[in-house]
Parts: C-alpha cells; structure tokens; sequence
C-alpha cells in the first residue's frame, strides 16, 4: 500500500495485504479485499468491488462505464468475487439500469483480452480462454468453459456446466451441461470430460445424456421433447434444471447438430 508510484484515491477502501503494483490507478467508491494483488498498469474505475485473494494482471480495467449509448451515469457496481484471476488486459464494465451491476463470481479463471460487458451475470469456477467477449445482459452459470475467441451475443444464456468450443458464435442459449461446437452453433454432446473431473457419477452423466438424446436426435421438437421428459424420466435435479433452462429460455436454445438443417 505504500507503492509510490500507483495512484490510490483516499475515498477507496483497501483491505489489508493488498499488494498495488506501479502505475496502477484506483478511483474512488472501490472496494478491495484482502490479499488480493493488483499488477502494474491496471485501471479500476468507481464502482468496483473485487474480493478476497483475487489477483488482476497488467492492463486490466475493471468498472469502466458500459460501452452502451443508454448509459446515463447511473450508480453501478462491477463485482468480483474472492479467488479470482483476471489476466492482461482483460475489459469488465460495470452495469447499466437494467441490472445495476455487473457480476463475476468466485474462483474465476478470465484469460487475457477477454472482455464482459454491462449487466453480465457469471457464475463461480468459469473458465474464459483468451479474447472472449460476452456482450451486454448475459447470463452465464457456475463452471462454465469459453475456449479462446468465442463471442456471445447479447441477452444470451448459458447453463452450469457448459462447454463452447474456440472461435464459436454463441446466438442461441446453451443448455446446463451441454457441449457446443460447429457453425452454426450447435449440441454436439454433453460436456462429459468435465463432468467427471467434477466427480459426477457415471450413471448420472448416462441419465443426462439420455435426456439429451431426447431432445436432440429423435426428431422432436423442443416442446414435445419437453413433454416426454417429464413423462418419462425420473426426476432428478438435473433433469429438472435442464427442462427449467429450456422453459425459461427467451432467445430458444440452440439446435441439434443433427437436425440444424430440420424446421425444429
């Protein structure tokens, strides 16, 4: 804290052990927990609030105002949460009037360049490979893997335990546990790999993909589909957070690889 050559505004409240590198500056109304390192170079605007034992590398700006023309100086926040890691350069702005805040949650891994625009929701234990960009209004669960320079489109929904492949345009909510992948983007399986890592049991990752097969290889569309599960299949937290995914979807879930060329 005694880094002479960062600039620390006296109205931001900085917790104990907090390391400050050279050449960073901190503005006012930032809150920052304790233990976390902030390397040189790093920008963090009014409204940040970052946790415990976070670690923010050279040429992040965290808070800056949303890129978003309805912006009108609202009181906004920009949330991390303790443990995470946000790497070179990455871009988070805080949130506009539709949500007031801008969220990332624990033990977050946000690689560098990447990018998490106003009003962005995301989950604890997510993974954002380099050049990741969420726009506006994003809601993204716990857990969830971005590879490198995949771009998501505004308003869109990713589930718990996702997987989208490198380079992927998401434009379509992707359902908990599913992985995405080809163009356009598409349900290519169920996110198995990491699911095991995560110790999910071998029977419970043949009941979700048995719910999978249902709705994307036999020809149903996504109402029908729906109506089958819920007859047919024991319910199960995992059954019932998928069909509550697909309920609430506003922007429609993404399509099967195998029918992306059906009217479903």
């Amino acid at each position: 804290m005694n880094q002479p050559l960062a600039y620390v505004h006296p109205g931001a409240k900085i917790a104990k052990n907090v390391v400050i590198e050279p050449f960073t500056t901190i503005n006012n109304n930032v809150v920052i927990g304790e233990g976390t390192w902030i390397g040189s170079n790093v920008t963090i605007m009014e409204g940040a609030r970052i946790g415990k034992n976070c670690n923010i590398f050279p040429g992040a700006v965290i808070s800056a105002i949303p890129q978003d023309l309805k912006y009108n100086d609202e009181d906004t926040t920009a949330e991390i949460g303790d443990n995470t890691t946000i790497r070179e350069c990455v871009t988070i702005n805080r949130g506009t009037s539709d949500r007031m805040k801008t969220v990332i949650g624990k033990n977050c891994w946000i690689m560098a360049y990447s990018h998490i625009a106003h009003d962005c929701f995301v989950g604890d234990h997510c993974i954002f490979s380099n050049n990741s960009t969420l726009a506006g209004h994003i809601t993204v669960g716990d857990y969830v893997v971005l590879a490198g320079m995949t771009a998501v489109h505004q308003f869109c929904s990713i589930g718990n335990h996702a997987f989208v492949t490198g380079g992927s345009l998401v434009r379509k909510d992707v359902p908990p546990y599913a992985k995405a992948a080809r163009e356009p983007l598409s349900y290519v399986g169920i996110n198995s790999v990491g699911l095991r890592r995560r110790g999910f049991s071998a029977e419970k990752i043949r009941e979700i993909q048995d719910i999978y097969r249902i709705l994307y290889q036999k020809n149903y569309n996504n109402s029908q589909a729906v109506e089958i599960i819920e007859a047919e299949m024991e319910a199960t937290p995992e059954r019932d957070e998928i069909l509550q995914f697909i309920k609430d979807s506003q922007r429609g879930i993404m399509k099967g690889y195998f029918s992306s060329n059906s009217n479903h």
